[in-house]
């Protein structure tokens, strides 16, 4: 049996990349993930600018008429083109 030793060195560059990453969101093809990206989008500043809103619309749209993971997809991209916008 052999074991391979590590440097604590190599061993801390490992851990701490990991620690400072905030906590992963966990998403889900649900109506409720639709409602947590429309609540985060509203606090967007540019989320009543172009193309924001209409994506955001789109999204709502198809969320509550059963196409929940093409709403998802449009409510996604709502977010980060706000995020982009100046």
């Amino acid at each position: 049996m052999s074991s391979v030793l590590v440097p604590p060195a190599l061993l801390l560059s490992l851990v701490l990349p990991a620690a400072a990453e905030p906590s992963p969101r966990v998403t889900t093809d649900t109506a409720e993930y639709c409602t947590s990206l429309v609540a985060r989008l509203a606090g967007l500043p540019a989320a009543k600018q172009e193309p924001s809103r209409s994506l955001a619309a789109e999204g709502e749209r198809l969320c509550g008429s059963g196409h929940v993971r093409t709403g998802i997809a449009k409510l996604r991209r709502a977010v980060r083109a706000a995020m982009a916008t100046p």
